[in-house]
C-alpha cells in the first residue's frame, strides 16, 4: 500500500500526457532545462564577479581624485 508499482505510474504518465499533450509537454521540459542552464551560468558568472568589481572602485576613487577639480557641489532639500 505504501509503494508504487510500474503499472501506477504508467497510468498516471498516461494521464498527464492526455491533459497536458506532447507538444506542451516538450516546451514545458526546455524551458525547464533552459531555467536550469541559466542558473548555472548565473552561479558562475557570480563567484567570478567579485574578482572584477574589487579592482573596479579602486579605479573610480582614482579617477575622482584626477576630476576633483570639476565636481559639483549640490544642496538637497527636503520636500513637505
Amino acid at each position: 500500500m505504501g509503494s508504487f508499482s510500474i503499472w501506477h505510474w504508467l497510468i498516471v504518465l498516461l494521464i498527464v500526457v492526455m491533459v497536458f499533450g506532447t507538444k506542451k509537454l516538450k516546451n514545458m521540459g526546455s524551458d525547464l532545462g533552459g531555467a536550469v542552464k541559466g542558473f548555472k551560468d548565473g552561479m558562475k558568472d557570480g563567484s567570478a564577479a567579485p574578482d572584477d568589481k574589487a579592482a573596479a572602485p579602486a579605479a573610480q576613487v582614482a579617477n575622482a581624485a584626477a576630476s576633483d577639480k570639476t565636481t559639483i557641489d549640490v544642496e538637497a532639500k527636503q520636500k513637505s
